[in-house]
């Protein structure tokens, strides 16, 4: 058996940055999220890293615990407060923004 990652693109309010986010599963690219969609993931139970990117833009790593037939579900935003949002420009990381619900 496997758990289920589910991952979805939503902001609320405006978003400057609505392009579709790539899903990075342990390192590995493992599918892409369009804006107010969600994407499911078969992972393996254990620990595993997730990521969102979208081109040089991309979220901080979150680590997450996954049970046998468990849903891990996260929600991604490019939507930041301004000061983040000016120093993505710099730091790209800080551009988008992972939230486990």
């Amino acid at each position: 058996m496997s758990a289920t990652l589910q991952v979805t693109h939503k902001a609320i309010g405006a978003e400057v940055r609505r392009g579709t986010y790539d899903v990075v599963v342990d390192g590995a690219r493992a599918g892409a999220v369009d804006m107010n969609q969600t994407i499911e993931i078969p992972v393996e139970p254990g620990r595993h890293t997730l990521q969102v990117r979208n081109g040089r833009n991309s979220s901080g790593t979150e680590t997450f615990d996954a049970a046998e037939d468990e849903i891990v579900a996260f929600r991604c935003t490019g939507k930041r407060f301004l000061p983040i949002f000016l120093a993505s420009f710099v730091v790209p990381r800080l551009a988008l923004k992972l939230v486990r619900k």
